[in-house]
């Protein structure tokens, strides 16, 4: 049957040039988005649409916008979100690594699933990118989950060969055949996609990074992530591990793991050497502001990235961030980039939680806008949603300050809806 979203209608048409640029945005006061079969089949005025047998849901006065794409997480590190005291190596070892562990056993894997989609959907994520743990059940039970409620998620079992406990490493060929197996079964399966994952290059040995490298080329359509310059000891680190190569991103060059379909997590500390590579390649540097914030690992340089031509996508880092929600990270971002004296205007904000996030996975065709054919995945927005905001928002006069609004003081009780191929899913 076929239904009519109803409400003021928000999509993104490409990146606003600045800070007012309505022109990269479609806004209609009065709108509906019509679904059937979980695609969008048309996002129009509501007068325009003909509503004979088809159901209507008023969402008025709330805002209707594509579901938020989180391009950056750890599903495993659920109960480790608010872990006090520590810079990143100690962080890992002390809270992530312990956590992981417990991953080897599948019904645990099972419920910590769950518990994910339960908060990505609460705050309106319809779209995460995920590391699972080493074990090969942990990446089963999360695209399971994912599977069962029909969400487009991407993810994939890390790959860890040293340097962490014993019962969180793999060897490079259980790895390359865990991986293998994975990709057959859930790869392109209903609206899953696979991403080969070497956690980073201290983790790996050169043997297994060798393995990431068959994989990659094995498996052109899969996306590959990892981790990069987040911090100034893990830096050192990795290039004590690997003196032989110019730079921490000359180690993923070296292993063929660049390119259109990598997602490069933190890209913090970068020389103009790595920076030419990640815009020569075309890679994605991935910006995850809170998580970088709480560990103190540094501030990402959005607008010298940017200027660079290096593409970007943002992320909650979920544990080391600590909030799952895309508007709580992208507050987060504004400060980051406000400490360094750059800004973040709400209208790129919101491009970036969403056409931006669906360009950088080379999906925005099928996610991130409203555009007729795009698949459902839509997030009903309140900026009144507390008092303090209903307060606020009785000043707000335009689109942007009422993003920003949203921006600024918003959290899952902002969330009113979340769709998930047109059915609503918010727990």
């Amino acid at each position: 049957m076929k239904k009519i979203l109803r409400g003021r209608v928000v999509s993104f048409i490409s990146e606003p040039a600045n800070a007012d640029d309505l022109s990269a945005v479609t806004y209609i006061e009065d709108g509906g988005i019509l679904i059937e079969g979980g695609a969008i089949l048309a996002a129009a005025e509501f007068s325009d649409l003909d509503t004979t047998g088809t159901e209507v849901i008023d969402h008025r006065p709330n805002l209707l916008m594509a579901g938020f794409i989180d391009t950056h997480n750890h599903f495993p590190q659920m109960q480790v979100v608010g872990s006090y005291g520590a810079q990143l190596l100690d962080w890992l070892n002390n809270y992530t690594f312990p956590a992981e562990t417990k991953f080897v056993d599948p019904e645990h894997a099972e419920r910590i699933a769950v518990k994910y989609f339960d908060e990505m959907l609460r705050n309106g994520t319809t779209t995460p990118v995920a590391f699972c743990s080493v074990h090969k059940a942990s990446a089963e039970a999360y695209f399971a989950e994912a599977e069962r409620r029909n969400i487009r998620a991407l993810g994939g079992k890390v790959l860890m060969d040293r340097n962490a406990p014993e019962g969180l490493l793999d060897t490079p060929q259980s790895a390359y055949d865990d991986t293998n197996e994975l990709i057959a079964e859930w790869h392109s399966r209903g609206r899953g996609l696979y991403v080969i994952s070497p956690r980073f290059a201290i983790t790996s040995t050169p043997e297994q990074l060798e393995m990431a490298q068959a994989l990659v080329a094995e498996n052109p359509t899969c996306y590959m992530q990892t981790h990069l310059s987040e911090n100034h000891d893990e830096i050192a680190y990795t290039m004590s591990l690997y003196p032989e190569h110019p730079d921490y991103l000359g180690i993923y060059e070296h292993y063929g793991l660049l390119g259109p379909r990598a997602l490069l997590g933190h890209s913090i500390h970068l020389s103009h050497r790595e920076r030419s590579v990640l815009a020569d390649t075309d890679s994605v540097a991935v910006f995850c502001p809170t998580s970088n914030l709480f560990i103190g690992s540094g501030l990402f340089n959005e607008e010298r990235i940017r200027k660079d031509g290096i593409r970007i996508a943002v992320a909650t880092d979920i544990g080391g961030g600590t909030s799952y929600s895309m508007l709580r990270t992208m507050d987060e971002a504004y400060k980051v980039c406000q400490l360094q004296n750059q800004n973040l205007p709400p209208l790129y904000a919101f491009y970036l939680m969403t056409l931006g996030n669906a360009k950088a996975l080379g999906l925005e065709s099928d996610i991130g806008n409203l555009d007729a054919g795009s698949e459902a995945d839509i997030v009903v927005l309140d900026a009144s949603a507390t008092p303090a905001m209903a307060l606020r928002m009785e000043t707000v006069t335009t689109l942007p300050e009422e993003l920003f609004v949203l921006q600024t003081l918003g959290d899952d009780r902002s969330i009113v809806e979340t769709y998930v191929a047109g059915v609503a899913a918010k727990p």
